[in-house]
């Protein structure tokens, strides 16, 4: 099954409507990992920095949050991360991914043969190529 490791861009896409073109390469990922066609990978990190923007920058009700990470969780076709290897993580950070989540980030995606990492980020998108790392292209 091809695993696409998500990064925070493109569930905040998914879930609001900040930019529609964004949402539309997105949303069949979900549908498709909803029926088991895909998984996709989160760290817990990913969800973290979602609640936080969420929160701070969408203003949305934690109530409301909780209840997106709870349905998020509960997907059938996600599969949740845990684990940092602190040491690929600081392989990479900052000399490779200047920033420290993205570089939490394309650690997953190194740890998973063939994995696509998903995100929306130019600048993140061009490291991960410069590392080898696949990025999903819609």
């Amino acid at each position: 099954m091809k695993r696409y490791v998500i990064d925070t861009n493109a569930i905040i896409s998914f879930v609001t409507d900040r930019n529609l073109a964004q949402q539309e390469v997105v949303a069949p990922l979900f549908a498709a990992a909803s029926r088991l066609k895909c998984a996709l990978v989160c760290h817990q990190f990913v969800l973290t920095e979602f609640i936080f923007v969420m929160d701070k920058v969408y203003g949305t009700p934690k109530e409301t949050i909780n209840a997106m990470v709870r349905d998020f969780i509960a997907m059938p076709g996600v599969e949740m991360r845990h684990e940092t290897d602190f040491n690929k993580v600081l392989s990479l950070w900052p000399e490779k991914i200047a920033d420290f989540g993205d570089a939490i980030v394309a650690s997953v995606g190194k740890a998973i043969k063939g994995a696509v990492i998903v995100t929306f980020d130019a600048r993140f998108k061009s490291a991960l190529k410069s590392q080898g790392l696949a990025v999903y292209q819609a």
